[in-house]
Formats: structure tokens, C-alpha cells, sequence
């Protein structure tokens, strides 16, 4: 424990893209508590409901939204977000603005940014947190990442939540030669813990991300899971206000899951079919699981990631359109994720916010 934060208050901001954002920012927030600091969570939509839910006694504050949505059609996904770029640049804007009363208010003493653009100070210790030091984006990635680095040298420090070694999980995605700011791995981020358990679920499936491609996915695995046979539980990914469950035929339905559920719920289960959003293989290695992976159309960082790890001979994948349930037999082929033996100090790190 730290003897030296003497409860400073630490604003915590991940980016509502999806839910990765926010799940892998648990394990910081009871870090923060843990070594007496006082944390104040601040995102929007589906990533804020979800710490809400986690954490009901923090204080939460509401950011302005990036309204980021996929295409519908994959190969369109660039091209809609830079259509967006203007709704993103003036929820920046806004979020800087309130980021600057906020710390008045609060008394704010640091902040960590989980892909908040606009979640900064030079007037206390800033550290951003990310695993995208390069940003893939087709033949534009050289120029994505340009523009990412710009805003990441604004702050104090760059967090990757990985390792630096060449047995990593970003593989290109977290590492570059010779950056040009201060960048500490801080390796793979969690909140999930291994258990033995009775197997209970012969296949998981959850889903996670914006619209429309959740849905575009679930009534696909809505079709196809009826020719598997064996216990699912199907984690659909929608946060809302109750939780709901349905039982049809093999298949447990739930719309969403908290941390201890879900903990419970990866550990009974066999086999998981998922998306290769980083948090979730961050989650797999955490808990020594084989996977299959459908990457979301058009996310080439979920590409990359699904493609890297089949190379290396650990998780297989099939591009959304082409999956079929009969894909799940090629998992047998391959190794599966294994944790990495990384402990975080945290009263270290978090010294950035004693200085």
C-alpha cells in the first residue's frame, strides 16, 4: 500500500467502444482503492452503465459520446468513421472542456485515459492508457498512427497492457522501435481469475462492440448454434438496466454479465467463441483458454489480432460471412492462450500521480 497518495482523487476515463475499454480498467480501479487513492469514473453509454454496475459506491461522471458506429457492410467501416469525424472532434472539444472544470470541482489530482482523445491536463499527471501504438487502418495505418502518437506524447506517460518482450499479445499493434515518449508495459490487464471448476458449458459465446455488427452476429450464431450439440451459454452483450435470462433448448441466454458472472461463467465452460477484441484475449490468456474468433468486418486492429495469433499457431478464426459451426472442430488443432507470469506494482506506477 501506498503511504503517500494521501487520498489523492485519480479521474479514470475508458472510451465507450464496445466494452473492452472499460472491463480492462476494473483491475485499475481496484488498484487505485487498494493503494488509497480515490477514483472517479467518467465514459458514456454501455462502458459507463457497466462500471456503474461494478462499482455503485464511486463516483461517476457522464463524457460527451464519439457516436461510434461500424457499417453495415464491413469493407465500409473506414469511411463511416471518417464521415463521423467531425461529430468525434466536437465531442473532444467538449470532453477537454469538461475534463477542465471537472478537476476544479473535484480536485482532481490525475487522470487516466483509456483512448479518450480528449481526457487530458498539462496542469497534473496524465497518463494514457492504450495497446494501439500503431493504428491499423488499411493503407492509411502510417497515417492513424501519426496522428495517435500526437495525442499520446501529450501526456506524462503511455501505459501498454502488455509485455515488451517478443512473446507478446499486440504483437505490432503495441510495439514500435524508438518512441519518442515516456511508455511503460504494464503487461496484460484482467479481471477475470482462474478457478477449478466442473465444466458446466460445452461452448461460450459472447458478444461485445457497436451496432449494427453485434446484432449482424448474433442472429448469424442464432442460426448455426441450433446444430451444435452440447450445453451454450450465449452472453449476447447488451447492458441494461436488469439483468435478463432465457432458456431455449441448450442455449442459456443472458443480455449481459457482471464481472463475478462472468469469471464463474469463462471458467465453466470449454470452449469460447468470441470476437479478438484485445480485452477479451487479454481475458483468455488470463485464464488459459482455446478460443475460436470472429473479428469484427472492417476492424483491422481485430484482423490483425485474429490472424497474428492462428500464425502463431494458439487461436483459429473465420471472417463473420464465412463461419460456420462447424468451424469450432479446428480449435482441437490448436494450442489455446496461456496467462504470463507478470505482477503489477502498482504503488510504482502509480507514483507518476506523487510527483
Amino acid at each position: 500500500m501506498s503511504f503517500n497518495s494521501a487520498n489523492k482523487t485519480i479521474l479514470i476515463a475508458p472510451l465507450n467502444w464496445g466494452l473492452g475499454h472499460a472491463t480492462r480498467c476494473i483491475p485499475i480501479i481496484k488498484a487505485l482503492q487498494e493503494n488509497n487513492y480515490i477514483p472517479i469514473i467518467a465514459s458514456d453509454g454501455a462502458a459507463l452503465e457497466l462500471l456503474k454496475k461494478e462499482f455503485p459506491y464511486i463516483q461517476t461522471l457522464k463524457l460527451p459520446s464519439y457516436r461510434i458506429e461500424y457499417a453495415k457492410n464491413g469493407e465500409n467501416f473506414k469511411w463511416k468513421l471518417l464521415k463521423n469525424f467531425p461529430t468525434i472532434l466536437k465531442a473532444i472539444w467538449k470532453e477537454e472542456k469538461k475534463v477542465r472544470k471537472w478537476i476544479k470541482k473535484y480536485d482532481i489530482d490525475g487522470i487516466i485515459s483509456d483512448n479518450r482523445l480528449g481526457v487530458f491536463s498539462k496542469k497534473i499527471p496524465s497518463v494514457y492508457l492504450t495497446h494501439q501504438l500503431n493504428v491499423m487502418s488499411g493503407n492509411t495505418t502510417w497515417f492513424s498512427s501519426f496522428l495517435h502518437r500526437q495525442i499520446i506524447k501529450k501526456h506524462k506517460e503511455c501505459w501498454v497492457p502488455d509485455v515488451s518482450e517478443k512473446l507478446n499479445l499486440t504483437g505490432k499493434l503495441g510495439h514500435i522501435v524508438k518512441p519518442d515518449f515516456n511508455l511503460k508495459y504494464i503487461g496484460p490487464l484482467s479481471r477475470l481469475h482462474k478457478k477449478e471448476v466442473t465444466k458446466v458449458y460445452d461452448l461460450m459465446i459472447i458478444l461485445s462492440g457497436p451496432e449494427p455488427q453485434r446484432s449482424v452476429l448474433e442472429e448469424k450464431l442464432k442460426n448455426e448454434i441450433g446444430k451444435h450439440k452440447g450445453n451454450i451459454v450465449f452472453i449476447q452483450g447488451i447492458v441494461e438496466k436488469e439483468q435478463k435470462k432465457d432458456q431455449i433448448e441448450n442455449v442459456t441466454y443472458y443480455n449481459f454479465m457482471n464481472s463475478k458472472q462472468l469469471e464463474q461463467t469463462f471458467n465453466e465452460s470449454e470452449l469460447v467463441l468470441c470476437r479478438s477484441g484485445y480485452t477479451t484475449i487479454m481475458d483468455l490468456a488470463q485464464l488459459g483458454k482455446k478460443a475460436f474468433f470472429i473479428p469484427t468486418p472492417g476492424q483491422y486492429e481485430q484482423e490483425y489480432l485474429a490472424k497474428k495469433l492462428k500464425e502463431e499457431g494458439l487461436v483459429p478464426y473465420a471472417k463473420q460471412d464465412l463461419f460456420c459451426i462447424e468451424n469450432l472442430n479446428e480449435i482441437d488443432n490448436y494450442k489455446g492462450l496461456n496467462p504470463f507470469e507478470t505482477t503489477n506494482n502498482w504503488a510504482i506506477l502509480f507514483e507518476i500521480f506523487e510527483k
